[in-house]
């Protein structure tokens, strides 16, 4: 049985696309499951003119595909109020305090406050500083402020927001969320890597030969052409997503499976990141329309500039430079207007130093999405005379209805933040190193603005991406275009 926790939401974007796609199911989802039920409330916030009544209505429309009855989605649907709130008005948070006490009361939450920030990063200083100034911290239950990205646009950026919020909350109080970072087979890394001794004792530069981590996008920018335009593949996807992979997948063993241990270990990771020869290690790319013409190009996408230089494409040879990792290259890619829409992590591993046989390549493939589970491939003989070799696979691969039956990334995330869990959300210090990291890219590229390799869409990324890896003898195991 699902141990209820008490809490009240109070959500700043509520009407945006985000809370009705991802937090109201997800929180729908805790419902059902107990976790959730009578000693909670959630009050949505943003600029719009809404009623209660018209509110509950979207969040009712936002769980329709997954609600088990018309009375449980209005059962659940009636502990949400909405205020129109202007996040500069000091009087609005006097009455959003008002609205909260209340609820407390009527659902004895005891004080327990969750603030969602789910809106630009300029407001969030300006929020979290009205939320201790009127009172709506509380003094006798738990306070946690859940943050989305982007944690700024560069570290400077960053280091003046962190101090905004920070002047109000507690590094422990604060929630930065990656989603990423709720995915399933992303925190089942630690699992395979440290439980299982075939992995373990193999997992380091005497054994394997390159790490590539591929997160691909089929679709363009969407909507999202104006903020896209301005953030690029670098911000939205490397300093957040591709980094915390890397920092999972390369971190020491820690002593236990705490929040500071983790913590403690990836921070090491990220810190010792070598700076790259960004010229000869990084690519960038920008989608051209497609070959076929059906698709069309990112300059002419809605609210992109028509001589845009921003790159929806990286690819790049990252080294951790310590000793156990100095000489295995992690070789990353992600763009948008890809081959194929996939997140998948390839572990390859060396060949044996005195090869008997003709052997062919080992490597662990890890499925993040839209598959999830894990391929293993070894070398076998071939059945019949000879001793020709022939690679066979091992898998543990989810079907789609397991898929469908697991907890998605923000029910788990929203959970975790209800426990007071904070080890699959990014500390400051982890973001800290990873801006300094992309900072670098980011300014060599800023040196020459002239030119940007283009790729077709539908196609994966410009030719320089796979003549990264052709330099050091190696290839891209995830190729779909073979």
């Amino acid at each position: 049985m699902s141990t209820e926790k008490k809490a009240l939401y109070i959500i700043f974007g509520a009407t945006g696309d985000l809370a009705s796609r991802k937090l109201y199911p997800a929180l729908y989802l805790l419902y059902t499951k107990g976790y959730l039920k009578d000693h909670f409330a959630v009050i949505g916030t943003a600029r719009r003119e809404w009623s209660d009544d018209y509110y509950q209505s979207v969040v009712k429309d936002a769980i329709d595909d997954i609600k088990e009855s018309d009375k449980d989605a209005e059962d659940f649907s009636s502990h949400f109020r909405y205020q129109s709130h202007n996040v500069k008005n000091s009087e609005h948070y006097h009455t959003l305090k008002d609205l909260a006490d209340s609820l407390d009361n009527k659902y004895n939450i005891e004080g327990n406050r969750i603030f969602y920030l789910s809106m630009s990063p300029a407001f969030f200083g300006t929020i979290t500083t009205h939320l201790r100034n009127q009172n709506l911290v509380t003094e006798n239950g738990f306070n946690r402020v859940i943050i989305e990205k982007p944690f700024g646009t560069d570290l400077k950026s960053s280091i003046k927001l962190n101090n905004e919020i920070t002047d109000s909350f507690d590094e422990d109080q604060i929630y930065r969320i990656d989603h990423y970072l709720g995915k399933e087979m992303i925190q089942a890394i630690l699992a395979l890597r440290f439980s299982n001794r075939l992995i373990k004792e193999s997992w380091d530069s005497e054994s394997l030969s390159s790490i590539q981590i591929t997160l691909s996008e089929d679709l363009g920018v969407e909507e999202r052409g104006e903020y896209y335009d301005k953030s690029g593949a670098l911000r939205d996807m490397v300093q957040n997503h591709v980094l915390q992979i890397v920092s999972l997948l390369t971190m020491d063993e820690p002593e236990s499976f705490t929040t500071d241990n983790v913590r403690k270990e990836k921070l090491a990771v990220l810190e010792s990141l070598k700076k790259p020869n960004v010229k000869e290690e990084f690519v960038r790319g920008q989608y051209k329309t497609s070959e076929d013409g059906k698709l069309k190009g990112y300059r002419e996408e809605e609210k992109v500039s028509a001589d845009s230089m921003t790159e929806t494409f990286v690819a790049g040879k990252v080294i951790v430079d310590t000793d156990k990792w100095r000489g295995v290259p992690i070789y990353i890619r992600t763009g948008k207007r890809m081959k194929e829409k996939t997140s998948r992590i390839d572990v390859l591993w060396k060949k044996t130093d005195h090869q008997l046989f003709d052997e062919g390549d080992s490597f662990l493939t890890i499925h993040i999405s839209p598959d999830e589970g894990f391929e293993l491939q070894l070398n076998d003989k071939q059945i019949g005379p000879g001793m020709d070799i022939c690679p066979v696979r091992l898998n543990s691969i989810c079907s789609k209805e397991e898929i469908k039956s697991k907890p998605e990334a923000y029910e788990k995330l929203l959970l975790d933040v209800l426990n007071g869990d904070e080890t699959h959300f990014a500390h400051w210090g982890e973001v800290a190193a990873s801006w300094k990291y992309v900072d670098y890219i980011r300014d060599a590229w800023n040196e020459n603005l002239d030119n940007i390799p283009f790729y077709s869409a539908c196609s994966m990324g410009p030719d320089e991406s796979d003549e990264l890896l052709t330099k050091d003898d190696q290839r891209w195991l995830y190729n779909p275009n073979v």
